[in-house]
């Protein structure tokens, strides 16, 4: 076999290696493995296809709609594009106990399934905030420094992934 014959050889064993995988990726059921990231308004607007599938749901805590129940370790609460009274919500169901900065009007991020009956139940909590630290100025009362940190972490809940 010539030098040339044998190159060729192994490019196109090498073209077949590579077209082997690409078919894999393409049809190999790799759609089963996705996680959607919606916001409660994009949820709502998928109807079947948003149940049974796991997701992400992205939004803010939706004021005056946090229950705690500490004897079961069950939260119930609603996310909603906004804070406003009028935004679309979802509720949402979790079974862990909260993060410690989880409150209303909170930027959060749920995963789990969405059911028929209109509950999201999560299996992870997480909660949007500012990565930013400021200690109190003087003078300046414990809760006059969770309000700014709140609104800081509002803002960056508003804003959506790498926009400057």
């Amino acid at each position: 076999m010539t030098p040339v014959n044998r190159n060729r050889l192994v490019a196109l064993g090498a073209l077949l290696v590579a077209g082997a995988g690409l078919a894999f990726v393409a049809f190999g059921n790799i759609g089963d493995n996705l996680v959607y990231y919606w916001s409660p308004s994009e949820l709502l607007s998928n109807g079947d296809k948003a149940y049974s599938a796991t997701i992400r749901l992205g939004g803010v805590v939706q004021p005056g709609s946090i229950q705690w129940n500490e004897a079961h370790t069950t939260l119930e609460f609603r996310v909603a594009d906004d804070a406003k009274p009028e935004s679309k919500s979802v509720h949402v169901r979790s079974l862990e106990t909260p993060p410690q900065m989880f409150r209303e009007k909170i930027g959060v991020v749920v995963e789990g399934t969405y059911d028929q009956g209109g509950v999201f139940t999560s299996n992870r909590l997480m909660v949007n905030h500012s990565n930013e630290y400021r200690a109190p100025k003087e003078g300046e009362s414990p809760r006059q420094w969770q309000e700014t940190l709140a609104e800081g972490a509002t803002t960056a809940a508003a804003t959506p992934p790498g926009a400057p």
